[in-house]
């Protein structure tokens, strides 16, 4: 965070091309979060550049009170939802938003369609979910974010977030042992 204070400091004093280190260090999380949003690639590059106009234009309001990246990830998450909103596309949860696949050659046909019927049952999971709980689950299981942080980019509190992570997965279980698969969180 100290390296984003400096150029922070740097741009604000008029050097514009000091602007172009925080894109570079942000343009994947920004885009990334915009293409798990909105599903489509051209969408999320002009989301992504919008993002960092707004962020250069508000950089004088950023008060260092959450990290940067918190911020930006605000703004990302903000305009994501305004376009999804004016747009209301189909929209469906990545296959395989926080799991991977694990399996490597020696894994059996039978394992394979198994794991395949459980990712399709929790991508099945995971779209019952609402708008918000889908965004928490995606920023805290794929992101990496905090509590603390989701409650800054979604602004409400961090119990709030707990409760409603711990009712998504509930959520999900329940979905999951409907279709009795098992399922790791």
């Amino acid at each position: 965070m100290n390296d984003d204070i400096v150029y922070i400091d740097r741009v604000l004093k008029g050097d514009k091309g000091a602007f172009s280190y925080l894109v570079k260090k942000y343009e994947n999380m920004v885009y990334s979060l915009a293409f798990k949003m909105l599903k489509n690639e051209s969408h999320a590059e002009d989301l992504a550049q919008e993002v960092f106009i707004e962020v250069f234009r508000s950089l004088a309001q950023f008060r260092g009170k959450a990290k940067f990246s918190t911020w930006i990830y605000r703004i990302a998450y903000n305009k994501s939802i305004t376009f999804l909103r004016k747009n209301r596309p189909e929209r469906s949860f990545d296959d395989v938003l926080f799991l991977e696949r694990r399996g490597g050659s020696d894994e059996t046909h039978q394992e394979q369609v198994a794991e395949e019927e459980t990712l399709e049952s929790l991508q099945k999971a995971l779209r019952e979910l609402s708008d918000d709980e889908q965004i928490m689950i995606l920023l805290h299981y794929y992101e990496g974010q905090s509590i603390d942080e989701i409650a800054t980019v979604m602004r409400i509190s961090s119990s709030n977030v707990k409760i409603k992570l711990f009712r998504a997965r509930k959520k999900i279980k329940e979905k999951m042992d409907l279709l009795q698969v098992e399922y790791a969180f």
